[in-house]
């Protein structure tokens, strides 16, 4: 038996209480699933007292195949015959004639841990629409899979939002999705009715691993644990025009360039003495995405000591040591991207221009990290009132 149920498992136990007698919408994806690998879908179809009646699809649709970025259309799903509405597309916050006939919106989906993964923010912008056409909020608790204890990265400036942080968070926030609603709904005005099916079990230590539950990517370069662990630095890389590993076996693990020297690379990484990784040379030829079908010189990034690694600081490194490799040949990624058109993405990532002009000035890292000292203490701080573990 898993040592943690998620808070669709606890919904299960319940036999659908907190939803009986409503119409529902359900914003899901492929990973919304319980103990035993069932869909949400059909198990709320099912579900005696309750009216699936809507199902809204985020990034990469609700079975997960289409890559980043591409924007999904609507469609039907085979299994409950429902419509799927596309929240990540030519519309990412529902339409008032989307909630008709619906009193309750059920969220169900799983997050890693790192500010930029959209489905917060498609949580977010439904939250903001259920407020207006006076409609709850319910969102099935998951656990973070890089655990709850450690924060990291700078907060946001309200500036540089977009798709990829529409609110102030940290890089590593250390949250659940359930506990991101309660804290957006407190302190960022999304006023919607919201209770949330909180996990039993869980505690903040707990990795993945620790859980007992099965692992289904999220996202389709979300294939395992290990992923997560390394993506809130791992992301970064889509800000560069060096590859993040899409289109290998090993996305956001291995990262380079043809321009780079793996074994060069690898080494100049190494004199960072980063806590917790270690950096191999290693050569890769993604099938797409970016530098399709040539071959890479980079490094694949191994965590040694999960409690010591700083995956942020970890993808800062990565970028730095390129681009004082090849500062020819590396480039910062240009927009579009994530629906902004004007600004880098590099800086929307990081949620401001400070931290790439820091690199590109050639600041020591522990600078630059001493300098988001006081603004994560201080978010610390602020979000501890909305932990519910």
């Amino acid at each position: 038996m898993p040592t943690v149920q998620s808070g669709l498992d606890v919904l299960l136990a319940t036999r659908g209480a907190p939803l009986r007698g409503r119409r529902i919408a359900l914003v899901a994806h492929q990973a919304s699933v319980d103990a035993k690998l069932r869909h949400a879908a059909p198990i709320l179809a099912d579900m005696r007292g309750v009216t699936l009646a809507a199902l809204w699809a985020p990034e990469h649709g609700l079975w997960g195949a289409p890559q980043d970025h591409a924007h999904i259309p609507s469609t039907r799903d085979p299994l409950t015959g429902l419509a799927v509405a596309s929240l990540y597309g030519l519309r990412r916050e529902p339409t008032p004639a989307m909630f008709r006939g619906i009193d309750t919106v059920v969220i169900d989906l799983q997050d890693v841990g790192a500010r930029y993964y959209t489905f917060i923010w498609t949580m977010a912008l439904v939250m903001r629409a259920a407020a207006v056409m006076d409609v709850e909020v319910v969102v099935l608790d998951r656990p973070n899979p890089l655990g709850g204890a450690r924060i990291e990265g700078n907060v946001a400036d309200p500036a540089y939002a977009s798709f990829v942080g529409l609110y102030p968070l940290a890089i590593r926030h250390g949250m659940t999705i359930g506990e991101i609603a309660a804290y957006l709904q407190a302190t960022h005005g999304l006023a919607c009715r919201l209770s949330v099916v909180r996990m039993r079990g869980w505690r903040r230590r707990m990795l993945w691993e620790d859980t007992g539950l099965p692992w289904v990517a999220p996202s389709p370069n979300m294939p395992t644990p290990d992923t997560a662990r390394v993506y809130p630095g791992g992301c970064l890389y889509e800000g560069t025009n060096l590859s993040e590993g899409r289109g290998t076996t090993r996305p956001f693990e291995w990262i380079g360039a043809p321009y780079l020297d793996a074994d060069a690379y690898a080494a100049a990484l190494e004199a960072f003495r980063l806590p917790g990784v270690t950096f191999r040379a290693a050569r890769f030829t993604p099938m797409f995405h970016k530098w399709a079908d040539r071959l890479c010189g980079g490094v694949q990034i191994h965590v040694t000591d999960v409690d010591r690694f700083k995956p942020y600081l970890t993808g800062l490194a990565v970028i730095a040591a390129a681009r004082r490799s090849a500062p020819r040949a590396f480039a910062w990624r240009r927009p579009p991207y994530e629906f902004e058109r004007k600004k880098l993405p590099i800086d929307i990532l990081c949620g401001t221009d400070v931290v790439r002009k820091a690199i590109e000035r050639g600041r020591p890292l522990r600078t630059i990290e001493r300098a988001w000292a006081p603004g994560l203490a201080a978010w610390a701080r602020r979000r501890a009132r909305f932990l519910m573990y």
